[in-house]
């Protein structure tokens, strides 16, 4: 499948054509908005603000008051709604389909019928073909979508596995659909994503529970799906069926769940039955038309949503035939031939004790071409090695030995010290500090991941060496498998990483299925549970606090719509150049303002792959400094500031010099233009970082901070990492030190931004039982501290 452009008809354009652009009409460049600022206003209004009707009338009213001859851009909000949906762009309309029970009912004259098999069901959708055309045309992803499965490999000839069509899977996929029809030959194939798990929005009321069901495609970048530019759709919301207690137990209701969710899901998807196999003539992020060929993809979800997907009975596992007391004995893949073959043969009780097969329910997956849901049901990070692992697992695990170990009052004081240990950690960039320790009453994945960078040394020598090198061990696998790419070296960690922590414990038995999953699906955090619960809050739970909280369903839907129809607007309109840089400033702005990424885990950089080091300093100068070395030497503390800053000069003068910098005195050294120090309170590091929250290239941006006041809790000197032989590999070529000071200074002219930092020594080798790396301050022999300027970029 060579995916080759075509034009609209789908006819092969000369070699090397470039996209037609997309000319507006004159006057109708925002159609169905007058001009750009109506469009900014309308934006405003209903994705930025969420401004409530009642203030969007008072508004518009205040507006034609104030100016009565040209009049608000919209009567009232009805107008402005009316306006919205006229949108051509995303018009995927919510359609519903009814299900009820159809089986049969208890036969005796005086018995019972429960309330669930004659209660009808309500399973709303929209054309999943035309919400994934709407993500495909999307110009957000130019540059951030794979129109082919590929395959990558580092400078060592080592594969690399990153997005999903870096995999085994989509390789594989792209073959079975070309060897089975010629006319597929130049297709584009595109997996289809999917994803659902339940979510409550209110307590307080009687329907506080949702279904969403979403979709993806498997074409665009793992950052893009995790950047929540709407890559992920709320595609449907399916059915709950609920019952008394009673009867919530009961064989027939537990299959009638089953089979509703199956069904549900089989309808929503019929009109991808046949872009399945005939080529459709698709728009790109890039512009060009290419014959897109669907498949079902992987399917994000949780553990107990897995059971369901995979039909089988919970603590067994869906990917393979271990038994849930061996999980880790002698076992094949699960397949669906191999179900079938079982189901055929074997009665209902046997299948569900012995085999662990649900079989009144039949996958989804098999009314359709290619897919088997044993194959398709991922590694779900969140679940399986966020919070099932760490929270669940290691910290309960550490609890309890500790309460076994030195009763109820000792492993208090302990504990007691460990959080103390854990809210004595200083401010720094990617790290989130804990001022009452771990003792939070509900966790979240932020809360578990953040608390995973911190834990380690926190309950070091307070356990014994044998259970510090076991939470090591698991994060190691953990951060490696966090990785946004994957090489065949790293792999090989990873089942190291796992050897060492995992021994036969059920409970983290889905950790031995990573290795395989990342060769079939590339990283899994671009198939993480995160981004399907972090949707949960723009698709489900925002709009129902916009509702009126009467059958708050419908207006949730319509919400959605239209959010969905401006962000598409908004897309195109951005491509052709017609919204300003400064409106889109202004928009960067209050997204950094809302999510804070560089006190949280420091921001991605989309991009092209760049593996250099960049640094840069604050673009504004901090206030109340001296601008002579002298005087800067005064006010900061430190008087040895024109010796370093001397020494830092004549070796950026003299590069080749033959005497050494630090046997030369002050007056022999050449000195900084008068007047020419500026002060900086932070600096932004870029680099290389294929972690979890780099961008699609592997970039990633950190602020580093050197301030005498920070939130109102004294100086903040952060620590750094300094290169000082790019040959080697991890701590080997890098030296640590704290930045004391980012200032500038010119030289006849010639501008230097530098740091003044301060040297700490690493021990050789890191401790042997944490795999830390531990370091003291470097002192002279005098006593004094190890200060050098250095040249940060």
């Amino acid at each position: 499948m060579a995916c080759t452009p075509c034009d609209r008809a789908g006819r092969d354009p000369p070699p090397g054509s470039a996209p037609t652009p997309e000319q507006p009409v004159p006057g109708e460049e925002f159609y169905p908005f007058s001009d750009r600022a109506d469009f900014t206003l309308a934006d405003f209004f209903y994705t930025r603000n969420q401004m409530p009707a009642v203030g969007i009338d008072t508004l518009m009213d205040t507006w034609a008051s104030k100016h009565p001859d040209t009049g608000p851009p919209f009567a009232d909000h009805h107008d402005l709604y009316e306006t919205i949906d006229s949108i051509q762009l995303a018009d995927a309309p919510w359609k519903f389909f009814a299900v009820s029970y159809s089986g049969e009912l208890p036969d005796e004259e005086d018995a019972e019928i429960p309330p669930w098999m004659t209660a009808e069901y309500e399973v709303w959708y929209r054309d999943p073909l035309a919400v994934l055309e709407s993500q495909l045309s999307n110009p957000d992803f130019n540059g951030q979508f794979h129109a082919a499965p590929y395959r990558e490999f580092n400078e060592d000839g080592d594969r690399v596995w990153g997005d999903l069509m870096s995999g085994n899977w989509a390789w594989a996929q792209a073959d079975l659909i070309a060897e089975g029809d010629e006319a597929t030959h130049g297709a584009m194939f595109v997996p289809v994503i999917l994803g659902s798990d339940k979510t409550t929005v209110s307590v307080a009321t009687g329907q506080n529970e949702y279904y969403p069901l979403y979709v993806s495609n498997g074409v665009v970048t793992n950052g893009a799906r995790r950047a929540h530019k709407n890559a992920v759709s709320l595609l449907g919301l399916l059915a709950i069926p609920k019952t008394d207690r009673k009867y919530a137990n009961s064989d027939q209701f537990r299959r009638f769940r089953r089979q509703l969710f199956h069904g549900s899901i089989r309808a929503i998807l019929e009109p991808l039955r046949n872009a399945m196999s005939e080529p459709r003539v698709t728009k790109c992020p890039d512009g060009h038309y290419r014959r897109a060929i669907y498949g079902i993809g992987p399917y994000i979800a949780d553990y107990p949503e897995q059971c369901i997907l995979a039909s089988i009975v919970s603590d067994w596992c869906p990917r393979c035939t271990g038994k849930p007391d061996d999980l880790d004995g002698p076992s094949l893949p699960r397949t669906q031939e191999y179900t079938e073959l079982l189901i055929k043969y074997l009665d209902l009780k046997i299948l569900w004790n012995d085999y662990g097969i649900a079989a009144e329910a039949e996958p989804f997956t098999t009314s359709f071409p290619r897919a088997s849901i044993y194959e398709l049901v991922t590694s779900d990070l969140l679940h399986q090695v966020i919070k099932g692992t760490f929270k669940d697992h290691l910290v309960t695990w550490v609890g309890e030995w500790l309460e076994m170990e030195h009763g109820k009052s000792g492993a208090a004081a302990i504990m007691a010290d460990i959080d103390r240990r854990i809210a004595a950690v200083p401010s720094f960039p990617g790290l989130r500090r804990f001022p009452e320790g771990r003792g939070f009453k509900q966790w979240t994945g932020n809360d578990s991941k953040a608390l995973m960078k911190v834990y380690l040394p926190a309950i070091a020598e307070h356990v014994p060496a044998q259970m510090v090198r076991t939470l090591a061990a698991f994060l190691d696998f953990c951060y490696l498998v966090r990785r946004s790419s994957h090489s065949e070296t790293a792999l090989k960690q990873i089942r190291a990483a796992l050897q060492k922590f995992h021994r036969d414990v059920p409970r983290q038995h889905s950790l031995s299925h990573y290795f395989e999953v990342i060769q079939l699906f590339g990283s899994p955090n671009g198939l993480c549970s995160s981004i399907t619960e972090s949707k949960h809050i723009k698709a489900v739970k925002q709009p129902y606090r916009r509702t009126n909280k009467n059958q708050p369903l419908g207006q949730m839907l319509i919400i959605n719509q239209r959010l969905d129809k401006l962000a598409a607007l908004r897309a195109k309109l951005e491509s052709q150049g017609l919204l300003t840089r400064s409106l889109a400033a202004v928009e960067g702005a209050e997204v950094a303002k809302e999510t804070n990424p560089f006190e949280k885990e420091g921001e991605a950089v989309d991009g092209v792959r760049d593996v250099d080091n960049d640094v840069f300093l604050a673009s504004t100068k901090a206030r109340g400094y001296p601008k002579r070395v002298e005087k800067l030497a005064t006010h900061i503390n430190i008087p040895s500031l024109p010796l370093l800053v001397g020494r830092f000069l004549h070796a950026q003068l003299h590069p080749n010099s033959d005497h050494s910098q630090t046997s030369l005195p002050l007056h022999a050294l050449p000195s900084a233009d008068p007047r020419s120090f500026k002060v900086f309170h932070s600096a932004v590091a870029e680099f290389y970082a294929p972690s979890d929250f780099s961008g699609d290239q592997g970039r990633k941006r950190e602020r580093i901070r050197s301030t005498p006041s920070w939130q109102n809790s004294g100086p903040r000197r952060d620590t750094i990492l300094v290169t000082q032989d790019a040959e080697e590999k991890g701590m080997a070529g890098m030296e640590v030190a704290r930045a004391l000071l980012f200032f500038t200074f010119s030289h006849n002219r010639h501008f230097f931004p530098c740091v003044l930092v301060e040297w700490f020594t690493t021990r050789r080798q890191p401790c042997p039982n944490t795999g830390m790396w531990t370091v003291t301050r470097d002192i002279h022999r005098n006593g004094s501290r190890n200060l050098e300027v250095r040249i940060p970029i």
